[in-house]
């Protein structure tokens, strides 16, 4: 049975691969990996396969193989992993006879199953595997084998299992091989420590086998330390393994110690703790706190007449809250989260834009901290803009540990006309990451009302990152204007644009919006103020903000309504994209042509002047956003996960409910739909925070505008009621959407909430019913 996805109306829950097949092992691997933020675990088969991708990434670990090279999370040794040599044979699905084979993850409870038949020359055999990494216990994971004999002979077993380090990082090996041994006779240990940023790291494992005549014994190699288990299955019989492992590291922040010693101490003395609770003890303590801290936390419900959107929203908010790191604020979501090494575990824009919202609005103490990760970088982003000749705070275009600054590669995938390495100019031209930051420290002060935060951490980035605008304008005398120039906007097919519209238009919102901050804080928080302007001189700097702003180049409409994208992109080369864009895999433009023939030519890679439409949706009236989308989008590759969301949203809010839903399935099958190898490299997690914003921010119409809250809804044919909340400023809301129109319940009994709806001002005291069309 060739290996598919499958998915059924009757467990929402639950996402499955059908069938075995050995060269298609990466989709599951990535979008059924466990995790909990400290640590995250790609779901690789227990007994090994060529081709097959073993990580475990441990959040915030960075390290630097070499100084030539940028840091990314290391993959540390494996624990997962079992070599099952059955009466001579080895077990291996790419012989013999499969039968019923089925891997499926619970998103409710984060428990893998897999289970399948085995026959192979007179050996008849059921095997069940579970596993799961606890959400109640950061650094503990487990794992249960069940083994059925169905044969008419008796079988013997050899098993081997343990910590294997003698994995890489595509090639780069972050550890040295350390310390390793048996502790209290059953316990086993390895201490690697990475080569570069001397982080430790301590791994335990101990096994429980349940067998007849089981013998055991140690196997200490290089970088690698087993137990081997020795038993008898007869006929008719069943044998069980379990074993439970833990990792902590020297960066621990619920550690009092990181000496090895203690931190080899805790490891044992956690594992020993739980010794008298079972499997599924463990395992349903996981799942109460999945239950606590995620799925009762503003559930999603929505009716539609494709099931998988119910199931899909819940796959996103799994690996959302599986990738971050929620408890240590030095630490923030990487593009893959923690499911592959792609991207190295280094964080984007992805986090402002299209995951911060989602935390913002349901799990500000989440938020809170991937914010204060971007306070805490303003080191490295004072020593980047220092460094390119700048003043203020220029953020990373890749940021790793908070202080350590830019960290985006500089050689990335060939050229298909040269065959020479292409150069990654992100790190050094895509400036909007700067803006993009404010926007989301903004968002987050805005949606939280979290004064104490925005007068300690929040003002000082919005000041300094306006601060670094101011620097890096240029004035054009001929034009009596100020341009950016040689940039990369969101849209990374061109290279070396002037005045790229989302920029510009960022950087000014930036600048103008310090001006009135520094205005506000003068006449309501003086105390503040003054704290400030020992740092900043904020008269001298808000007379040069306002010296400057009215003259920032903002790029206008054509004649025909259109926004340049940047000063040369409409003058380019239009093609037609139909093929490209119908495509199974990204990037399949770059089979017939190179990145510099793609930056002649009128094509965008993802949303750019659409995203500036839709972030600052009050500077542009309706009908020019539709004109924009009816141009931009034919050219657009969508070659960006990021991309369908912004679309979706913007279609939803133009009236263009049946492409806003096209988005949005587009979007939900990018990692969940049928195409085996769409998740290879991990899953794509900004695009997971843009199905909540598609479904909340799209199709419920809540919004942020400026500092208002709005919510106008608009449903697709295909739902017939959609129900969500989310928090605004302490306050719990409930929102229940359907043909009669928007309903509000606000919990508790704090202060109304005031929101905008159809061009009204209402106020929401207990309940609301908002009719359609009003």
């Amino acid at each position: 049975m060739p290996a598919t996805m499958h998915y059924s109306r009757d467990n929402l829950w639950q996402i499955e691969q059908a069938g075995f097949d050995h060269l298609l092992l990466g989709k599951t691997e990535a979008i059924m990996a466990l995790g909990n933020g400290y640590f995250g675990t790609r779901s690789a088969e227990e007994e090994s396969y060529v081709g097959e991708q073993r990580d475990t990434l441990v959040a915030g670990t960075f390290n630097a193989f070499h100084p030539t090279e940028v840091t990314e999370l290391p993959n540390a040794p494996d624990m997962w992993a079992m070599n099952f040599t059955i009466s001579g044979a080895v077990l291996s699905l790419i012989k013999g006879t499969v039968h019923d084979y089925s891997k499926r993850l619970d998103l409710r409870t984060g428990e893998l199953t897999r289970e399948f038949g085995w026959e192979y020359e007179g050996r008849n055999l059921k095997f069940t595997f579970r596993r799961f990494v606890s959400k109640a216990r950061r650094h503990v994971m487990a794992s249960f084998v069940t083994i059925e004999n169905l044969g008419s002979e008796d079988l013997t077993f050899q098993v081997s299992s343990g910590i294997d380090g003698r994995y890489s990082n595509e090639g780069s090996q972050h550890f040295t091989e350390g310390e390793k041994g048996l502790v209290e006779g059953k316990y086993l240990q390895m201490m690697p420590t990475t080569t570069q940023s001397g982080i430790t790291f301590v791994q335990t494992v101990v096994h429980d086998v349940h067998a007849d005549k089981v013998t055991s014994h140690i196997e200490i190699e290089r970088r690698r330390i087993l137990l081997d288990h020795s038993f008898t299955v007869p006929s008719g019989g069943t044998a069980t393994l379990e074993r439970r492992a833990s990792i902590y590291t020297s960066i621990d922040n619920d550690l009092a110690s990181h000496d090895v010693a203690d931190m080899r101490a805790v490891a044992v003395g956690e594992l020993d703790s739980i010794a008298d609770r079972s499997f599924d003890q463990l395992l349903t303590e996981s799942a109460g706190a999945w239950d606590e801290r995620v799925w009762r936390v503003h559930p999603i419900i929505i009716d539609s007449d494709d099931f998988r959107d119910q199931l899909a929203i819940r796959f996103a908010q799994y690996h959302l809250h599986a990738s971050t790191p929620a408890h240590d604020e030095r630490m923030n979501i990487g593009a893959k989260g923690l499911t592959g090494e792609n991207y190295k575990g280094h964080t984007f824009w992805d986090t402002e834009v299209f995951m911060l919202p989602y935390f913002a609005f349901t799990h500000p103490d989440i938020a809170k901290s991937l914010v204060t990760y971007r306070y805490l970088g303003l080191e490295g982003a004072r020593n980047k803009a220092e460094a390119n000749g700048y003043r203020g705070a220029q953020y990373p275009w890749e940021a790793a540990w908070p202080s350590d600054g830019e960290v985006t590669p500089v050689w990335g995938a060939a050229d298909i006309v040269t065959g020479q390495a292409t150069k990654i100019w992100s790190g050094f031209i895509e400036y909007h990451i700067t803006s993009d930051v404010a926007f989301g420290v903004k968002l987050y002060m805005d949606v939280t009302g979290d004064l104490d935060w925005a007068r300690a951490k929040g003002y000082e980035i919005l000041l300094e990152t306006a601060r670094f605008w101011l620097s890096r304008l240029e004035w054009n005398g001929e034009k009596q204007q100020y341009e950016i120039n040689d940039v990369v906007g969101p849209d990374e097919y061109k290279e070396h644009v002037n005045n790229n519209a989302f920029t510009n238009y960022l950087a000014h919102w930036n600048m103008t919006y310090a001006i009135d901050l520094i205005d506000s804080l003068h006449t309501q928080q003086p105390e503040v103020y003054a704290k400030l302007d020992e740092q900043f001189d904020l008269e001298a700097l808000k007379a040069q903000l306002v010296d400057m702003e009215g003259k920032v180049h903002l790029p206008q409409p054509t004649a025909e309504g259109i926004i340049p994208q940047d000063d040369t992109y409409l003058s380019k080369e239009v093609i037609d994209l139909t093929r490209y864009k119908a495509h199974d895999t990204v990037g399949s433009l770059f089979r017939d042509y190179n990145l510099d023939q793609v930056n002649d030519m009128q094509i965008t890679k993802q949303a750019d002047v659409l995203l500036l439409l839709l972030l600052h949706e009050d500077l542009f009236e309706k009908e020019l956003k539709l004109k924009n989308f009816d141009y931009y989008e034919p050219k657009t590759t969508h070659d960006s996960s990021l991309s369908l969301s912004t679309h979706a949203i913007l279609s939803a809010d133009l009236g263009k409910l049946d492409q806003a839903y096209g988005f949005f399935t587009q979007a939900r099958d990018i990692d969940m739909g049928e195409y085996m190898k769409s998740s290879d490299p991990g899953i794509h997690a900004a695009s997971l925070g843009g199905i909540w914003q598609m479904i909340v921010f799209g199709f419920g119409g809540v919004r942020m505008i400026e500092d208002k809250l709005r919510i106008e809804p608009h449903l697709p044919s295909e739902w017939q009621k959609l129900s969500f909340g989310f928090d605004y400023q302490g306050q719990s809301i409930s929102a229940t959407v359907d043909e009669k129109g928007l309903t509000l319940t606000k919990a508790g009994t704090g202060d109304g909430v005031t929101f905008l709806s159809g061009g009204e001002e209402l106020t929401l005291t207990d309940t609301i019913h908002v009719p359609s069309g009003r």
